[in-house]
């Protein structure tokens, strides 16, 4: 299949992950998912969009939704920027034809997420590496592999991430441990030992900290707030503190709004709100399990959004 050096693209730069949006009635919203990839893709910088993750509600989809919101993505961006699908089927031969039909919709790479028994019970040493293995034996298709926060089972060892990322078709990762003595000392070795690897950071809510060591962000606060984020890289990539700094400061309002709630999952209904007050969504609608905002929440985002010189899309 090649190594991980024949595979991928360049991901230096800012990767969003869309939500999904839905219909008051809970559909799939298929117009509005053309006006935020498009949206999105025609951003200088921006480096691809990552469907069907958390943020996009993924495994509240059915098999069929997940192979229409992956080519209403691909027909949004019109080939400006690669799709990549969240691949999230809880055994591997399950997750490697989930990634088969990912790629056959037009997908051109895929995040693969642990097996999700794993948060619970954590895994058998091997098994992560025979994971992506074997999706990518079946599927072809280029994956990033994920980190974990560094609380849960699913969250791998130094020496996992470093077996997975020397394996044909891993061509970066997507580092979310939100444990920054793991980050600080973890990353150099990653960097050292795996240099062709890309690494992104996650950490919506550690942007600050993490920009400085990383090739670009995977987020799902690239949806809503694209333009400060992409002048944060570049603050990171020139080594600039003070203007990353000061870009943190602008959005911090923003992201207490979205971020700092009683879950994480709340994020991505924050999120819908803040595309609304942009423009691109007309409602925050999204699907069980998760559960509209407490009252007050709305309020809160759109003026955060305000507060952080956020304009309207036109």
């Amino acid at each position: 299949m090649g190594s991980a050096s024949q595979v991928g693209f360049d991901m230096h730069g800012l990767t969003p992950a869309p939500v999904t949006p839905f219909t008051k009635d809970g559909a799939v919203d298929y117009d509005a998912i053309q006006r935020l990839g498009s949206w999105l893709g025609s951003i200088p910088g921006v480096k691809g969009l990552v469907v069907l993750g958390h943020a996009g509600e993924g495994t509240f989809l059915t098999a069929e939704e997940q192979i229409s919101v992956i080519k209403a993505f691909h027909r949004s961006v019109n080939g400006t920027v690669p799709i990549i699908a969240g691949i999230t089927g809880e055994g591997t031969e399950v997750a490697a034809l989930e990634a088969k039909r990912a790629k056959e919709a037009g997908a051109a790479a895929g995040l693969l997420y642990p097996s999700h028994g794993w948060l619970r019970f954590g895994y058998q040493d091997g098994a992560p590496q025979d994971r992506y293995r074997r999706v990518y034996e079946v599927s072809g298709l280029p994956l990033i592999l994920f980190q974990y926060p560094d609380n849960t089972k699913a969250t791998y060892s130094l020496q996992t991430m470093l077996d997975i990322a020397a394996q044909p078709g891993v061509f970066a990762m997507k580092n979310g441990v939100r444990n920054m003595r793991r980050w600080d000392t973890e990353i150099p070795v990653i960097r050292r030992e795996r240099p062709d690897l890309q690494i992104l950071t996650c950490h919506d809510e550690y942007l600050l900290h993490t920009v400085f060591d990383t090739d670009g962000m995977l987020v799902g606060y690239g949806n809503i707030a694209p333009e400060p984020l992409l002048d944060m890289i570049a603050a990171g990539r020139e080594r600039d503190y003070v203007r990353a700094r000061r870009i943190h400061d602008r959005l911090l309002p923003l992201t207490k709004a979205v971020y700092h709630r009683g879950s994480h999952m709340e994020g991505t209904v924050a999120l819908k709100h803040a595309l609304v007050a942009r423009g691109i969504l007309e409602h925050a609608t999204v699907r069980s399990p998760l559960l509209p905002l407490p009252d007050g929440a709305e309020a809160e985002i759109h003026g955060a959004i305000k507060s952080a010189a956020l304009k309207k899309v036109a």
